[in-house]
């Protein structure tokens, strides 16, 4: 894998379950996961080809009381867009493993083809053709 500069960092409730998800749903692979106390996760690196994304359980430490996770029915301040080869086999996959459908499958004006859903915590992700 090549060194990717920008890796986004989000926590989760039950960062666990959410490894798993991301894993089924999404087609992140484990990288690394670093156990925390309680059957928490202290850290955790996901892969999906040459892209990164970092996360851990919601925690009280300095870092964690700035980033905490979405809250169900409140807005996110920021979403993930990522690039696949198959977005429509992607759709396909995210939603029967549990993804919310937020955006139906979309051809852009721009260029693309994309699609928004949300985590079972609620992160919005995009997923789409669209590689500037």
């Amino acid at each position: 894998m090549s060194y990717c500069p920008v890796m986004p960092a989000i926590r989760y409730r039950d960062a666990p379950a959410m490894i798993d998800f991301l894993c089924r749903a999404f087609g992140f692979e484990r990288k690394a996961v670093y156990d925390g106390p309680d059957g928490t996760v202290a850290h955790a690196e996901l892969t999906l080809g040459d892209a990164m994304i970092m996360l851990g359980s919601a925690t009280q430490t300095p870092y964690g009381r700035l980033v905490e996770p979405a809250e169900p029915g409140r807005p996110v301040t920021m979403g993930l867009y990522v690039v696949v080869g198959n977005v429509d086999a992607h759709h396909d996959r995210a939603i029967a493993e549990g993804a919310t459908l937020e955006i139906p499958l979309t051809d852009q004006s721009y260029g693309g083809r994309d699609y928004t859903c949300r985590d079972p915590e609620g992160q919005v992700w995009t997923f789409g053709t669209y590689a500037p």
